[in-house]
């Protein structure tokens, strides 16, 4: 077949399910039978739920941004920026690169796994003043500055002001907020004892949630272990509560509470891309309407999966029920999304997408977890091997695995260490600065750009 009539995949996301996709596409297909493009602004796969162990300083960067260019028989061509937008009719992709230039990228079948962003809502002061925790920039960045705090409370002078920056909120009682406030914890407790000036009983983490349970997710018991854990370590919970107000200096919670803090940390949640709304498609609770086959009704060649797709949830049998959007099934969604993509480029049948969940983990840092596989319950050290050998197991490549174990074998030895990179000297990264909603085109806007360029061409 000649190279310009072959077949033009383009998988949108580099997330767990658009990098199973792509992986299982090059394995499945002749270099003669398909033409394969991704869109990331990143040639990595980040490993998100170890997210908070970088922030802790657990976990090295590196050891969890996966590289999309370590395999020799890696074949698909990279575009490095965002898609924005998506002319379904014409099947072109319209993408923004990193360097802010508009690319219109033709396709004969798409893959959308843009997965999600940070839920935010309109609270005064919320994406000027709080960190977020979906990206490497983050967690690196939320470390720098948990550390510098402890740096300037050391150097000041001014009790109040020792006393604010010792005080830490975190937003989301679900498994990013609940781990991000347990790892960053362990990590204060454990730097104090470098500083000889500070009282340790100053140092004061609150976890917040407007749920009234912790990771409902767990059930009763072990939901309230979790909680018992992390009061034990002296973080304080509150549910039911959410923010009213973010400042640079104080937060103020939704039942009138004033806690004077520096850093807030926002965890409340995501929602599908932004991209999918440029679609014009049918959507649920913000997710893209889908299959079972993960195909989007109406257009051939569309498919959806991960967090951007409503998939639904063939095992647990309810009506109506979708698939949460966890990694286990984002992986899992990307092998049967490619196999159907292939199975329409060689006139197959689809396949329906059925997977019964595996079961939840949680780690809490040090010897506490608490997890839940295959419906057992489990805590402390055991639930912890279950925690972190899942998501060892989980890593693409051996050399992630090797770096991630030998990460945790160093730390478990030498202990945590607490050196600044000096990110937070140099610039901002608030949620603001990784909030990019704005970017995103309407599909009237979508249709104009490509007539506009039509028009030039003739």
């Amino acid at each position: 077949m000649d190279i310009v009539t072959r077949p033009r995949i383009l998988v949108v996301g580099a997330g767990f399910a658009g990098v199973e996709c792509v992986r299982r596409l090059e394995r499945r297909l002749s270099p003669d039978e398909a033409a394969v493009t991704l869109v990331t602004p990143f040639a990595y796969q980040l490993y998100l739920p170890l997210l908070p162990q970088v922030a802790s300083g657990v976990l090295t960067p590196q050891s969890i941004a996966l590289s999309l260019r370590r395999s020799r028989k890696y074949r698909t061509r990279i575009i490095p920026g965002g898609a924005i937008g998506v002319d379904l009719k014409a099947k072109v992709c319209v993408i923004r690169t990193v360097t802010d230039e508009l690319v219109d990228e033709p396709y004969d079948y798409i893959v959308l796994a843009p997965g999600s962003v940070t839920r935010t809502f309109d609270i005064p002061g919320l994406v000027d003043n709080a960190f977020g925790m979906k990206s490497l920039a983050e967690a690196a960045y939320i470390r720098d500055h948990v550390i510098s705090q402890l740096d300037l409370a050391d150097a000041s002078h001014d009790p109040a002001e020792r006393a604010s920056r010792l005080q830490f909120v975190v937003v989301g009682g679900g498994y990013a907020g609940t781990e991000t406030a347990a790892c960053l914890q362990r990590l204060t407790h454990n730097a104090v004892k470098r500083y000889p000036r500070l009282d340790p009983h100053l140092i004061k983490w609150h976890l917040i949630d407007i749920a009234p349970k912790l990771m409902p997710e767990l059930g009763e018991k072990l939901g309230r272990s979790a909680q018992e854990v992390l009061r034990g370590r002296g973080i304080d919970i509150s549910l039911g509560v959410s923010i009213a107000k973010a400042g640079p200096e104080e937060v103020t919670f939704t039942n009138g509470r004033v806690v004077p803090t520096h850093t807030l940390i926002w965890t409340a949640g995501v929602v599908a891309s932004p991209l999918i709304a440029t679609l014009g498609a049918e959507t649920v609770r913000g997710r893209l309407a889908v299959t079972a086959e993960m195909s989007l009704p109406g257009h051939d060649g569309v498919f959806a999966l991960g967090d951007a797709a409503a998939v639904p949830d063939k095992a647990k049998g309810e009506e109506g029920a979708i698939c949460p959007p966890t990694a286990q099934h984002a992986m899992r969604q990307g092998r049967k999304v490619a196999d159907n993509v292939i199975a329409t480029l060689r006139g197959e049948p689809m396949q329906p997408y059925v997977h019964k969940d595996l079961g939840l983990v949680v780690d809490l840092g040090g010897r506490d977890a608490v997890s839940k596989p295959l419906g057992v319950e489990l805590r402390g050290l055991p639930a912890q091997a279950v925690a972190r050998g899942y998501h060892w197991s989980a890593l693409r490549t051996n050399v992630a695995k090797t770096r991630v174990m030998t990460n945790w074998l160093l730390n478990a030895v030498a202990g945590d260490d607490f050196v600044r990179t000096g990110l937070t000297a140099h610039r901002s990264a608030k949620l603001k600065d990784f909030v990019y909603s704005d970017l995103y085109l309407t599909p009237e806007q979508v249709r104009a750009h490509l007539e506009g360029k039509d028009t030039a061409a003739g």
